[in-house]
């Protein structure tokens, strides 16, 4: 992890390069670096920190090379330092690699290269590659057969950008279970780890698949897998256009993308629902609608914050459509020999389409023979060409670390498929009808929502010193809390947990005293009043009340020192509501506190290792 950019065509390459780590900081990052060839030699710098500190690095040198290699480093071996950063070179200084992914023998390679009298200035996996590289080439004195017999002894994964003296004029990409893309432009080709770093040249792409090796070169470029067979590569078009990459006048991404909500879920839901037959058209299910029609139980398996919209769809989908579901950590789920019957479907999700436990989830799942779909954002990713089937939720790039749009984005989904499986099992169609009308509704209702943006920055500026939060939900909403309390922890680095709201009798209420902030989600519902409870038991403890409550509700304000109000709306849809203003506190805090809130320490947006 975490970004690679490289290029290949008639422009000065240093600035590309540059651009093209810029637009990959949000994926995140501790260190950079850049390769360029010219007049024969392999110029490399690496610094630790930001991009901006490369660039200044890299402008006082003079560049008109119009090809080389660049990357953005997140430590899996060895301190963030400046040698540890990426590109590395072999022992000769003529093959330059940057490389995500992880070489899990890379330990056995290293001990095996040492006795052949080779050595190594970094602590990182990276270097044993591009050592072991070297080591064929001195042999077979050919690039491209070196990568490829390499790569063939190698555990583990990688997306690989290979820059030689000796082969000069020539790239050389490879990809195992991290995303790596070919950028097809005008007389010019770009190799990267996402599409927002080509975006400006080019949107003709060409997603590698896994076990394929790309040869470019000036004349063209040519793929094949790394047994040496010949594959029929497809060139597929970016969807989004540069603009929605960048800020559009706001502070951070992050907001942007909080206030991008109302359009993000009238994306998700525009052409699939059937208001008046209050029904879903889900054109991505199709093939499997049989199966969805008669599965006994379901499957859900992700990580973070599409692990909690994954507990939001359990609640959905055993409400409207009757089946049973059972949500797993990803990680958790490949390691524990899991119990998948003949009926079972598994849904796996991923903003990123990347996500190594959730692929590697997805592999265990297949081998036991269920049929898996995939919900995610990104379109040619890993997730949605391995899965069976699938629903693209369109919420756009999201470049903030921490998910916003995306989560709601993933809940419009689930209730969309919760909807179609309940309309095709035991929803009678005025129930539907009723579901659909109010999801139309949502966007508006979210834009009520922020505009209470100001009052909610007031109350975080009152508690952004304070070192930890206690967020409480029932029902639909207890999923809410884990979401709004990881928003906190991810961002402003305030320790926070979500509880559902009973449980805080059997501990967290031991640690509520006149320093304790505690976020309630308390609904017009059912267990309305067992919420109700639960802020008093809080403010018996001195604790502070930050209250998420319906419009018109009074009686909260007896109890709460600070009430949020959203509008009303039916239970299985409040989710989608009571999460907005979480997200605008976490982001609040944040601000107040001077974090870098679209790029928060140690985290990186799609987690492409173990």
């Amino acid at each position: 992890m975490c970004g690679i950019i490289g290029y290949i065509g008639d422009k000065p390459v240093s600035k590309i390069l540059i651009n093209g780590l810029k637009r990959m900081e949000y994926r995140g990052y501790d260190s950079a670096g850049i390769s360029i060839l010219q007049d024969n030699k392999i110029y490399t710098i690496k610094k630790k920190g930001k991009v901006a500190e490369l660039e200044k690095m890299v402008n006082h040198e003079v560049f008109h090379s119009n090809y080389g290699i660049a990357h953005t480093r997140w430590a899996t071996h060895g301190y963030p330092n400046d040698i540890n950063a990426h590109p590395h070179l072999d022992n000769s200084g003529d093959i330059s690699i940057v490389h995500n992914g992880i070489i899990e023998n890379y330990s056995v390679l290293k001990t095996k290269l040492l006795s052949d009298g080779y050595s190594f200035k970094s602590e990182t996996d990276t270097e044993v590659l591009a050592v072991f590289i070297g080591s064929i080439y001195e042999k077979i004195k050919d690039i491209e057969t070196s990568i490829r017999l390499a790569l063939r002894e190698v555990d583990g994964t990688f997306g690989l950008l290979v820059l030689s003296k000796r082969e000069p004029e020539k790239l050389i990409a490879a990809r195992r279970g991290s995303p790596l893309l070919l950028g097809v432009g005008n007389g010019e080709y770009l190799v990267a780890s996402d599409a927002s770093a080509v975006i400006q040249y080019t949107k003709q792409v060409i997603y590698l698949n896994d076990n394929e090796i790309c040869t470019i070169s000036h004349d063209g470029y040519s793929i094949k897998t790394i047994e040496n067979e010949d594959t029929e590569p497809i060139i597929e078009e970016i969807e989004f256009d540069l603009e929605h990459i960048e800020k559009g006048g706001f502070d951070h991404f992050m907001l942007k993308e909080i206030f991008e909500q109302p359009d993000t879920i009238h994306d998700a839901f525009r052409g699939r629902l059937l208001v008046d037959e209050g029904n879903v058209k889900l054109g991505g299910l199709n093939a499997v609608i049989e199966q969805l029609r008669n599965t006994d139980r379901i499957i859900i398996t992700a990580c973070g914050t599409s692990w909690h919209s994954g507990l939001v769809a359990e609640y959905l989908i055993e409400s409207l459509a009757g089946v049973s579901v059972e949500v797993e950590y990803a990680s958790e789920f490949r390691y524990r020999n899991p119990i998948i019957n003949k009926n079972d479907i598994v849904f796996a999700i991923s903003q990123s389409g990347e996500t190594a436990d959730t692929l590697a989830a997805i592999k265990e799942a297949k081998q036991k023979g269920a049929i898996v779909l995939g919900i995610v954002n990104v379109v040619g990713s890993s997730i949605a060409r391995e899965t069976d089937a699938g629903v693209y939720i369109h919420a756009g790039p999201e470049i903030g670390v921490a998910s916003t749009k995306a989560f709601t984005s993933q809940l419009t989904v689930f209730t969309l498929i919760a909807l179609l499986i309940g309309r095709m099992r035991n929803l009678s169609k005025w129930e539907g009808q009723k579901i659909a009308k109010e999801i139309t509704l949502i966007p508006d209702k979210i834009r009520y929502i922020l505009e209470q943006k100001d009052k909610i920055k007031e109350i975080a500026n009152i508690y952004s010193k304070v070192r930890n939060f206690l967020y409480l939900g029932r029902g639909y909403n207890f999923p809410v809390a884990l979401e709004g309390a990881l928003k906190l922890k991810e961002i402003s680095y305030i320790h926070a947990e979500g509880y559902p709201a009973a449980e805080m009798k059997h501990g967290p209420i031991a640690l509520i005293d006149e320093n304790m902030p505690v976020v309630i989600i308390a609904t017009k519902d059912e267990i309305y009043d067992k919420v109700f409870s639960n802020i008093e038991e809080v403010k018996a403890r001195k604790g502070k009340i930050i209250a998420i409550a319906n419009v018109g509700d009074e009686k909260i304000c007896e109890v709460a020192d600070h009430v949020i109000y959203i509008p009303e709306t039916l239970p299985v849809l409040t989710p989608l509501l009571s999460v907005i203003p979480l997200q605008l506190l976490a982001y609040y805090v944040a601000l107040d506190l001077n974090c870098d809130i679209d790029k928060p320490r140690n985290l990186a947006k799609s987690v492409t290792v173990e």
